[in-house]
């Protein structure tokens, strides 16, 4: 008979005799059983909680001891399992279960019905494993193990409690070394016994401080070793973190650990802590990760816009807009689709601040009329707008040269000048009387031909 062949058989034992043990407990729903307690017994499970957590307790039986204040980050402690509540049958095992971790390693303590259970207690055997796995079992519970089972962990840190209830119910009486003779049974079968090493967690690779940029994706790795393979925490600023949209936990082939953030919000900037923890014990370290805000972007838009322009030629012009973008755009200028070089005579370009652009042509000349588009770029998008230049021709008034005086000798209109007609130089005035005229036909002729 091959080895394969016996491995078989040896598989199909031991599922046939457990399935022989464990028969009546399915028929009769023997064992314990776990089941949801109402909303008013929770809420006496929480006062218990409240007032155990403010109260002293004696010593812990727990080997652990905090006189010495850990280097590094310290961490209150954190159920990562919690107590359950069961129904059970009187005569069978019952264990109460839970798994806490913290820096430094937190101390343990028992409660039923808020008094605590003492070493000295042999009903109930306390057992706590490497990785924060902590239990509390009783070998064959009775009517009066009826109640409510309360675990406090605390460290330096702080204290946090949990509980259970168990409801222990009569029904026939089983023997309570059932499961014993079935591991003996198991082991005989077997024949061997194996002797299990434990290793504990030790970090071969881990992340230091960072920045990362928010909205950005961010990864943090790390590489653990330990026997049984370590389960690992994450935690920040103390709390665990959970598995959702933005965060993931992660493992490769090679063993590298990894918790992947994406995207990065201003939420996630703070003090990261990685617990691996298995039977042998706990590991741990932290790192600060400081997210840089996101720098906001604004597509460049127009306040106001270039507008149409007509000017004399030889005057100057300003072509005005007003534009704003995150960041600040940079500005462009183009004449009928030609760029407008920075050095060009006569022309200079400004821009400021709160947004104002400005195109400065002095003088205009004919070839400066056109369409002039200025356009704003960023890193969030680019805008333009044109608008038209016209330039017209300059008017003139014409000056006259002045009249010429002609002085006509003998003749009245000699009074005539450049100011006006001369009455009393013109005619003669006599002494107490009008003017008169008595000027000869003759004369008259004259004067008519010298006009």
């Amino acid at each position: 008979m091959s080895d394969d062949d016996i491995r078989e058989s040896k598989e199909t034992l031991l599922q046939d005799i457990e399935k022989k043990l464990q028969f009546k407990d399915e028929q009769l729903r023997f064992g314990q059983q776990e089941y949801k307690v109402s909303s008013f017994e929770q809420r006496l499970l929480s006062e218990i909680e409240f007032r155990l957590e403010r109260t002293p307790v004696e010593e812990s039986d727990d080997e652990v001891q905090h006189d010495e204040i850990p280097s590094g980050k310290c961490i209150a402690p954190i159920f990562d399992k919690k107590l359950k509540h069961f129904r059970a049958v009187e005569g069978i095992p019952v264990t109460f279960t839970c798994k806490v971790v913290g820096i430094p390693i937190p101390k343990v303590y028992w409660f039923k019905d808020g008094k605590q259970i003492l070493k000295k207690n042999v009903h109930y055997k306390k057992i706590r494993e490497g990785d924060g796995t902590c239990s509390l079992h009783i070998e064959a519970v009775t009517s009066d193990d009826d109640g409510n089972y309360t675990v406090m962990a605390a460290n330096p840190q702080g204290r946090i409690s949990c509980s259970g209830h168990l409801i222990v119910q009569t029904g026939p009486v089983r023997n309570p070394h059932t499961h014993i003779l079935f591991r003996a049974r198991v082991q005989e079968v077997e024949g061997e016994p194996a002797q299990e090493r434990f290793f504990r967690p030790h970090f071969l690779q881990a992340p230091g401080d960072m920045s990362a940029h928010e909205g950005r994706l961010c990864r943090l790795d790390c590489k653990v070793s330990g026997l049984p393979h370590p389960e690992i925490m994450w935690l920040l600023n103390g709390r665990p973190i959970y598995p959702d949209l933005t965060h993931r936990m992660l493992v490769r082939e090679n063993g590298i650990h990894s918790l992947v953030i994406d995207p990065l919000t201003q939420a996630d900037d703070g003090t990261y802590t990685c617990i691996a923890s298995n039977k042998a014990g706990q590991s741990s370290f932290g790192l600060e990760l400081r997210v840089v805000e996101k720098e906001l972007k604004q597509a460049p838009h127009f306040v106001e816009k270039l507008q149409n322009t007509g000017i004399a030629e030889g005057s100057p012009v300003r072509l005005e807009c007003r534009v704003v973008g995150m960041p600040q755009p940079l500005i462009f200028w183009k004449k009928d689709n030609d760029t407008i070089p920075h050095s060009k005579d006569r022309v200079s370009m400004h821009q400021d601040t709160t947004g104002y652009v400005c195109l400065l042509i002095q003088p205009t000349r004919k070839e400066d009329a056109g369409w002039y588009t200025v356009s704003a770029k960023n890193e969030a998008g680019i805008i333009s707008c044109t608008a038209r230049l016209d330039l017209y021709a300059q008017w003139y008034q014409p000056v006259h040269a002045p009249m010429k005086k002609t002085q006509l000798s003998g003749s009245r209109y000699a009074a005539l000048t450049g100011q006006g007609l001369d009455i009393k130089s013109a005619f003669s005035m006599s002494d107490n009387g009008p003017v008169t005229f008595s000027a000869s036909q003759p004369e008259r002729r004259v004067e008519s031909e010298e006009l």
